[in-house]
C-alpha cells in the first residue's frame, strides 16, 4: 500500500507541475483561434489586424527570402553585445559599491542621479559622439542594462547576512574567499532580478535604436513595413521580438536555477 501511495503522490506532483504549462498553452491556443475567427469573418479589416495564418505565411516568405534571418542576426549581434557589456560592468561596479564605503559614497549619488533619465533620450547625443554605426546602438543597450544590474547587485551585497560574513572571517577566510563564497552567492538572487529586469529594457532600446539609425534589424524592419502599411510583415517583426523576450527570460531562469539551486 505504501508503494502505491508513493506512486500516486508522485503522479499527482507531476501533474501539478505540468498543469500550469498545459493551461498556458491552452490559453494561447484559444486566443489565437479567436483571433483567426475574428479576422476570417472580417470583423476587423486586415489592414488593422492581420490573421495569424496571414502572419505565418508572411513569416515563411520572409524566411525563404532570407530577409528575416538577416534582420534577426543584425539585432542579435547588437543586443547580445550590449547586454553582455552592460551586465558585466554593472555586476562589477555593483559589487565594488557594495564592498567599499568610499566607492559607495562617491559613485552611488552619480548612479542614482543618472538612472531615472530615459536612456533613449541619450541616443541622439551618443550618435553625435560616436557616429552612425554599430557602436552607438551597442552602447545605448549597454547603458540601459547597466543601471538596473548595478543597483540590484549593490542591494544584493548590502542584504547579505552580516553574521555569515563574520562567521567566515572567524574561521579564517581571507577577503577574496569571503567575497567568492559568501557575499557573491548571497547576492545572486538580486543580481538575477536585475538581469531579468534589464532584458526587457534591452529589447526596448534595441528597437528604438534600430528605428532611429539602422538600415537592418528587427526594429528597422518593423518601422519599414509600418510606413508601407504592410501589417502582416510588421506583425512578423513584433512576434519575433516577443519570442526573443521569452527566450531571454527562459535562458536567465535556467541559468538562475543552475547557479542558485537553493532559491
Amino acid at each position: 500500500m505504501s508503494q502505491q501511495r508513493q506512486v500516486i503522490t508522485n503522479r499527482v506532483a507531476f501533474l501539478e507541475q505540468k498543469i500550469p504549462a498545459y493551461a498556458s498553452v491552452l490559453g494561447i491556443s484559444v486566443l489565437i483561434a479567436i483571433w483567426e475567427v475574428v479576422c476570417q469573418l472580417e470583423i476587423v479589416p486586415p489592414l488593422f489586424l492581420p490573421a495569424p495564418s496571414a502572419i505565418v505565411m508572411a513569416g515563411w516568405e520572409m524566411t525563404v527570402s532570407g530577409e528575416l534571418f538577416s534582420n534577426l542576426f543584425a539585432s542579435l549581434y547588437r543586443i547580445l553585445g550590449g547586454y553582455a557589456i552592460g551586465a558585466t560592468i554593472g555586476i562589477i561596479v555593483g559589487l565594488a559599491l557594495g564592498f567599499s564605503r568610499w566607492a559607495d559614497a562617491i559613485f552611488s549619488p552619480i548612479v542614482y542621479s543618472i538612472y531615472p533619465i530615459p536612456k533613449i533620450a541619450l541616443l541622439p547625443l551618443i550618435i553625435l559622439w560616436l557616429g552612425i554605426g554599430e557602436l552607438p546602438k551597442v552602447v545605448i543597450i549597454a547603458l540601459g542594462v547597466f543601471f538596473p544590474v548595478v543597483i540590484n547587485t549593490f542591494s544584493g551585497v548590502k542584504n547579505v547576512d552580516p553574521m555569515l560574513i563574520k562567521a567566515a572571517v572567524t574561521f579564517g577566510s581571507n577577503h577574496f574567499n569571503v567575497i567568492r563564497k559568501v557575499i557573491l552567492p548571497g547576492s545572486l538572487p538580486m543580481i538575477f532580478a536585475g538581469l531579468k529586469l534589464s532584458a526587457g529594457t534591452s529589447l526596448l532600446l534595441l528597437v528604438a535604436a534600430e528605428m532611429i539609425a539602422a538600415q537592418e534589424g528587427i526594429g528597422s524592419m518593423v518601422l519599414h513595413y509600418g510606413n508601407l502599411m504592410i501589417t502582416n510583415k510588421l506583425m512578423v517583426g513584433v512576434l519575433v521580438l516577443s519570442l526573443l523576450g521569452l527566450l531571454f527570460n527562459k535562458t536567465l531562469q535556467w541559468i538562475e536555477r543552475k547557479l542558485v539551486p537553493w532559491k
